[in-house]
């Protein structure tokens, strides 16, 4: 299967507004396929900003493509700086508050229907994050807590 992901994003740099959600002490993730040690990440939820479009509006857009849940912008977190071999991301992560909708695993409207990176999603807590290879999540997961 072609990579139009990485057609689509690789070789520029990317600012990506990323929304970080808690519930019961677990944090919401999405697992990406294609990148990552073992060929998959799990991350916050979130994408790349449009131009004109405030990074509330934009991690509103992302976190609705991905989850199905509306949400609201809270405080910021932190950034991070991802250069890879392929990829160059700047990520800017904030906490969310949930406003509504039903979880479900979403769609990349940037993506063909056939070549989609989002391929789950689920809550994880720091327990079952510590209990799994730690590859296989945002190198900087502990700081979402």
């Amino acid at each position: 299967m072609q990579s139009d992901w990485k057609e689509r994003f690789g070789g520029k740099v990317r600012l990506r507004i990323c929304g970080v959600l808690q519930e019961d002490e677990k944090i919401l993730l999405v697992k990406h396929r294609g990148i990552g040690r073992d060929g998959f990440l799990w991350n916050p939820p979130g994408g790349g900003a449009q131009f004109g479009e405030s990074y509330a509006e934009t991690l509103k857009r992302e976190f609705f493509e991905e989850t199905c849940l509306q949400v609201e912008a809270g405080e910021f977190i932190l950034f991070h700086e991802h250069i890879g071999d392929e990829i160059h991301a700047v990520e800017l992560f904030f906490r969310v508050i949930k406003t509504g909708g039903k979880l479900a695993l979403g769609f990349d409207p940037e993506l063909p229907a056939g070549n989609q990176m989002l391929t789950d999603i689920r809550f994880w807590s720091k327990d079952e994050i510590h209990e799994s290879e730690a590859f296989h999540f945002h190198k900087r997961w502990p700081e979402f807590f």
